[in-house]
């Protein structure tokens, strides 16, 4: 398990002993640890690293514990708090709970006690985290923006956005080119509660190097040739929303100096003016380069990365998520020639499964774009194919034993992605093909070609369908 998707748990209270034993159950647990001496330093560590659990004392210097309880909730949601208290404080606790406290547990406690109330906080984030997931996917209107698998690597990305969308922390987003980052980055926006403030993307590959800093911070009237009035710069025109910084790897180094006083300041200077504009915006960056080892080379500056690396979120690969290819490919082909009913014979599908993508779902797209706008509009077949991918198919042969393998591999895959999405939908057939972003039509088709059964009660309302 990567250490995104591990519970982040944080201990505060006054007494170091105290905090020093319950990192050190959490560590047992599995869980990434933090502590904080009081309530203010507390809610500070939240901004940067947001908490699954918090252990709270009830009494600590300046707010209380029922103070950061109340402003935790208001800022996390979703996270969990208990309460540590002393025998005479049991009531002030229990109310804590009517005021949303998880539970409450009484000093001195036992370890097994501490370690059995982190265990049920930490499986009722987990119930919490899957059931929103399973809601958000229910809902065709605010599906992940265009982002599409049931592999666990892609499910992981998802349950990714689920958990950061709440929040303001900077993301970084990694991955090759045409993986999705952006569509990472609009998912992490548009499902939280920015959705109806700005998102602003800047290519930073694609400014000119000249009027970098006039793009991103904007210019006064007369600041150089060509400024023929104030213009706002993009991270104004974000103002309260997002700024998706795409390929941050390309900003030269003099600029990322001052995205960094950006950063820390929340503000930014006009070209050619002596006035500073407040900004508030959430910085996502993507790129396709290994940050860390440009810093290390002196390419990127190492305070920008781990400023911007505050999470992190690696977009996998088509190769390595190989078994989203139907899916994708069926979604794409509803998307170019939409109630077209065009299947992909298994020939296609082998090089689908072959092939390498180098240019990862973006070639996966104009491939099946391609397929779409030379065929027959009744079958894909390896003919209208990229030569790229007919040329795998000649490598590899086309003898009669490996195609009837290859269709065999085929089937089973395709089977087993439907039946495990239909079973993980309960049998709710207009969520599977949702999910599995296929028409309704060709999902029952496929429901009776793999001999897939029915929920019961659902029997006759199919029956009806079909007649």
């Amino acid at each position: 398990m990567t250490d995104e998707m591990k519970i982040r748990f944080l201990i505060v209270d006054d007494e170091q002993s105290i905090r020093r034993l319950c990192m050190t159950v959490g560590q047992g647990l599995g869980y990434i640890c933090s502590e904080a001496e009081t309530a203010e330093s507390a809610l500070e560590a939240m901004e940067m690293s947001p908490p699954d659990l918090v252990v709270t004392d009830l009494k600590l210097p300046s707010l209380s514990g029922t103070d950061l309880l109340r402003k935790t909730k208001e800022i996390l949601p979703r996270a969990e708090i208990a309460i540590m208290t002393g025998h005479g404080s049991i009531e002030t606790a229990v109310d804590a709970m009517r005021q949303g406290a998880y539970d409450y547990i009484e000093k001195p406690f036992r370890v097994e006690r501490l370690r059995q109330l982190l265990q049920r906080m930490a499986e009722k984030v987990r119930l919490v985290t899957e059931n929103q997931f399973l809601r958000e996917r229910v809902n065709t209107e605010t599906q992940f923006e265009g982002i599409v698998g049931t592999s666990a690597k892609i499910q992981d990305v998802v349950r990714m956005i689920s958990r950061l969308k709440e929040t303001r922390t900077p993301v970084l987003i990694t991955g090759e080119s045409g993986t999705g980052k952006e569509l990472v980055a609009h998912a992490i926006h548009y499902r939280g509660p920015l959705a109806q403030m700005p998102f602003i993307a800047v290519d930073c590959g694609s400014l000119v190097p000249t009027l970098m800093e006039s793009e991103l911070f904007g210019h006064e009237k007369g600041s150089f040739t060509g400024a023929l009035k104030t213009k706002a710069g993009l991270f104004q025109t974000a103002n309260g929303g997002t700024i998706f910084l795409d390929e941050i790897g390309e900003l030269p180094l003099e600029l990322q100096a001052k995205l960094l006083r950006v950063l820390q300041e929340k503000e930014v200077r006009p070209v050619g003016s002596n006035e500073k504009v407040a900004v508030d915006v959430r910085v996502i960056a993507a790129t396709n380069r290994d940050l860390e080892v440009s810093y290390r080379d002196g390419q990127f500056r190492k305070d920008l990365y781990f400023r911007l690396n505050v999470v992190a979120v690696n977009v996998p690969s088509l190769r390595e998520r190989r078994s989203d290819i139907p899916q994708l490919a069926h979604c794409f082909l509803d998307r170019y020639a939409p109630g077209e009913g065009i299947q992909i014979t298994p020939a296609a599908m082998k090089s689908f499964l072959q092939y390498d993508w180098p240019g990862n779902v973006r070639e996966l797209e104009n491939c099946i774009a391609r397929a779409v706008a030379l065929g027959d509009h009744h079958l894909i077949d390896s003919s209208d194919l990229p030569p790229a991918l007919r040329d795998l198919q000649d490598k590899n042969g086309e003898g009669s034993d490996a195609a009837a393998v290859s269709t065999t591999a085929l089937a089973d895959l395709e089977r087993m992605t439907i039946l495990r999405v239909f079973e993980k939908a309960g049998g709710d057939k207009a969520l599977t093909g949702r999910m599995l972003g296929i028409s309704r039509a060709t999902l029952y088709r496929k429901l009776k070609q793999y001999n897939i059964p029915l929920r019961h009660s659902d029997k006759r309302h199919d029956i009806q369908i079909a007649s």
